[in-house]
């Protein structure tokens, strides 16, 4: 029997209202032209988190963003906030969401794919062409970084942190994700030789997770002698190699030796490619120099059991993005071996792609990365533990952060730093971040 009608009225669908704050946000708009603002963040939607930001490292492409307003293609065309290397504090829980707990720790994984497309589902997520990442200007409107007072995120990219894991360690897991998917591409064997170009972040870590990986020899190198001694000495790699600066200087430093300083972590004003300013024949002629250097570091100890027509490393992990980077990698990697493109820089590159092809030697680039965090957790873990893996303990990631800005409100002198490669007292300039 259907239902009867009655004069009792209908139950008030009253709407659903959410709260709205202010919060301050470091604000880019436009070159060196950062200012701190008011901003309004909503309850966290359906799925989301609401993260208080305890860290938030500057990557080489918050400077470039700094400096230019751009980062190489991408030109910001409104208001940016930076920042995606961040961990911090769950403040708010949004609906539907299980696992998580106010006050909880966690690290951000600051790019959002689809999660629907083909290439989602087949788990390389990193690929996505919906993808948004934060303080990135390729999607408008842009995705707001994390240096804001607070910020709503997805809860599936949240990762709960132990107790033991700090804010600063957390918010370099993004950086160490990229050294992890490069390791992850390269597949060494047991035993491998590799060699890094870049000191920088990346660059460093790049090297740590090639010994984690079992890498018998790892050999990096740079411009800047403070950050292959501090290589060295930490323990990223098993050798150091300064590229001297004196060939061809410019204003800032050598143009083709200052090339080889740590890409997009450490980015110099007053280069030139060496294109630009030498015969190509001699930029390759140059890079099969730096090559042999590099190799002769890590061969004394066994030049009698390598036969010289096997001669080079068993992967070249290229952290600059610099053209020169790309000739030297080529010629340093063995036949059969391979180049991982890491560094992204100059977008079009001359290279001699004839010793690729007739030696065999793979050319892989890789992109951020996917499926990287829960790894890195379990590294910072065992790291904290004493635990070694192949003989090998994996170095501190508090120790690479060499400066810290407290608030907001310092985020320019943060950003001015970062650009360099040392202090005005002369000290290492690593990594720089910002602490709420």
């Amino acid at each position: 029997m259907a239902p009867s009608a009655t004069d009792e009225p209908a139950p008030m669908q009253l709407p659903v209202t959410s709260k709205a704050s202010t919060i301050n946000a470091s604000v880019l708009h436009g070159a060196r032209d950062l200012r701190l603002e008011r901003r309004i963040i909503e309850d966290p939607s359906a799925g989301e988190l609401q993260i208080a930001i305890k860290t938030t490292g500057i990557c080489g492409s918050d400077v470039s963003y700094y400096k230019k307003f751009a980062n190489g293609d991408l030109c910001a065309c409104m208001p940016l906030s930076l920042g995606h290397e961040s961990s911090g504090t769950v403040v708010a829980i949004g609906p539907q969401v299980s696992g998580f707990s106010i006050g909880d720790r966690v690290a951000l994984e600051v790019g959002i794919p689809c999660g629907q497309c083909g290439i989602c589902r087949r788990g390389r997520y990193n690929l996505c062409k919906r993808m948004k990442f934060r303080s990135s200007a390729k999607s408008v409107p842009h995705f707001q970084g994390t240096l804001q007072e607070r910020i709503n995120h997805p809860a599936t990219w949240c990762h709960k942190l132990p107790d033991d894991v700090s804010f600063d360690a957390a918010a370099l897991l993004e950086p160490l994700s990229v050294a992890i998917h490069a390791v992850n591409r390269a597949v060494p064997a047991p035993g491998s030789t590799a060699l890094v170009l870049g000191a920088g972040t990346v660059g460093l870590l790049t090297a740590a997770m090639a010994r984690q990986s079992g890498c018998s020899t790892v050999t990096i190198a740079d411009v800047d002698q403070g950050r292959v001694d501090y290589a060295i000495s930490k323990g990223f790699a098993t050798h150091g190699y300064v590229v001297p600066r004196p060939l061809h200087s410019s204003s800032s430093s050598s143009s083709l030796c200052g090339s080889l300083s740590s890409g997009a972590s450490t980015p110099l004003d007053g280069m030139m490619t060496p294109a630009s300013t030498l015969p190509f024949q001699n930029s390759l002629d140059f890079a099969k120099s730096l090559a042999a250097d590099m190799l002769a570091l890590s061969s004394m100890s066994t030049s009698s059991f390598v036969d010289d027509e096997d001669d080079g490393v068993d992967v070249t992990f290229e952290c600059t993005g610099k053209e020169v980077c790309m000739h030297t990698s080529l010629y340093a990697t063995r036949p059969g071996g391979k180049v991982i493109m890491v560094g992204m820089g100059t977008p079009i590159q001359t290279l001699p792609l004839s010793v690729a092809h007739l030696r065999e030697i793979d050319i892989l680039g890789i992109f951020r990365y996917a499926n990287t965090y829960s790894t890195g957790i379990r590294l910072l873990c065992a790291q904290r533990r004493g635990v070694t893996g192949a003989g090998f303990t994996f170095p501190s990631l508090d120790d690479m952060v060499t400066h810290r800005f407290k608030g907001l409100e310092n985020a320019k002198g943060a950003f001015e730093l970062a650009s360099r490669t040392s202090d005005d007292n002369g000290n290492l300039v690593l990594k720089v971040v910002i602490e709420a």
